[in-house]
Formats: C-alpha cells, structure tokens, sequence
C-alpha cells in the first residue's frame, strides 16, 4: 500500500528539540492543517464543527531517515532502560506513523482552500498529515485503561522569566508566551542532560528561546528565531 500526504501541518513548534512529547502536554499550543490538491475542496470537512477533537495521523518525517531498532529507550524511563517499539510511542519506527488527538478550534478559509485550525498539538512545523478522524468518546475513553510505565503525566517545572528576557518577552502574545512556558515546564532536556548550568535555545513561536534548567526553568534570552 502506498499513502501520500493530504496536507502539511503549520505549527508553532519550529523544531523537534522542546515538542511536547505527547499531545495535550501544551494546551495552547496551535497546529494548521492546509490541504494538499485534491484535498482541498469544503465537501472533505463537511460535519467537522460538530466535533471537538480530532485524531490526526502524520509523518514522523525528521526521524524516518534515520532507522529503527525492536527496542528503544523511552524518556519517561530516563532514557536507560529498553523496552519494544510497539510499547513505546518512539519517533524511531518502521512506518515512521504517529498518531495524536487534537482540539479543533474551527476552519478558516484561505485562497487554497478550507484551514483546518488545531489546539494542543505535539507536531513541528512541516509535518506530513496523512488522515484525520473524528474522537468519538463513547468508542475511546476509556477511564480505567492501564498505562504501564507511563502512568502519569510528567510532572511540569516552574518555569521563570529572566530580568534580562523580561522585556523581549513581554512583547510577545499571550498565547505565544503560554506555549513557551508549558512547553519548557516539560523539561524538553535529552533524559541524560543534568547540568544547571548548560543553555539549551530552542525554536518556539518564532523566536529562539535560550534557557537553562537547574531546579526550575529559567528564560535566558528570546532572540530572533
């Protein structure tokens, strides 16, 4: 079977390194799916505003190139400890797939067509969208599921402002400046980094954010991205 792309996803996030690992992790995180030709046309979304939330399967397309193994090494076990790809959620995987559930915040028209507008995503800017569909809750909550090594949602850092970024950060929106925080607050660290005194910059909403990690997250510097 061959898929190809229905459309690419415009987010928020501007490289892998500070993505949530997970959707939902950043609330106000914000994704847009524009449509590919011929997958563009109003009729494929007809019904859509009916839903509040959405599975949307994509491309791991920065990792895909790079190989896969039967075990991998999860962060939420520190990164030293293996388990089976198919019990993990690893970028690392032999279709390169992810699948994660979105909020849809509505559909905004554009000269190419209808923009499917997305909260709470957990993909970088330029991901390959390959299906949507719709979260039905009757059929998928399911409150007393198992979650074996990942129980839990990671627990999130307090995340400060700098004196130096202060004013930097004050310029930009409110929700841009909530994505930063909760995205941060994940400790996007490699799960073998503890160095208080290390500065990590990431892409975020634009902009390079450069900060430091020794107890709490601390907002060096927003230079441009």
């Amino acid at each position: 079977m061959e898929i190809q792309p229905i459309g690419v996803m415009r987010s928020c996030f501007g490289e892998k390194f500070a993505t949530p690992r997970q959707p939902g992790l950043c609330p106000s995180a914000w994704g847009r799916i524009h449509f590919h030709e011929p997958f563009r046309g109003e009729e494929f979304l007809r019904g859509i505003e009916g839903f509040s939330h959405v599975w949307v399967i994509f491309g791991f397309h920065e990792t895909q190139d790079k190989g896969w193994t039967p075990t991998v090494r999860p962060p939420r076990l520190g990164g030293n400890q293996r388990v089976g790809v198919w019990a993990s959620r690893s970028t690392f995987r032999p279709n390169g797939l992810g699948l994660s559930l979105c909020r849809i915040e509505g559909v905004e028209s554009s000269a190419e067509g209808p923009v499917l507008l997305l909260g709470g995503v957990d993909c970088i800017d330029g991901t390959p969208v390959y299906d949507l569909k719709p979260y039905l809750a009757y059929a998928e909550s399911v409150p007393d599921a198992r979650c074996g090594y990942a129980l839990d949602a990671p627990p999130a850092m307090p995340v400060r402002v700098a004196d130096a970024a202060g004013e930097d950060f004050a310029k930009l929106s409110a929700r841009d400046q909530s994505i930063i925080r909760e995205a941060l607050a994940q400790d996007p660290r490699p799960a073998v980094h503890d160095d208080g005194a290390r500065v990590y910059g990431a892409r975020l909403c634009g902009v390079n954010v450069r900060f430091c990690v020794d107890g709490q997250v601390t907002i060096l510097e927003i230079a441009p991205g």
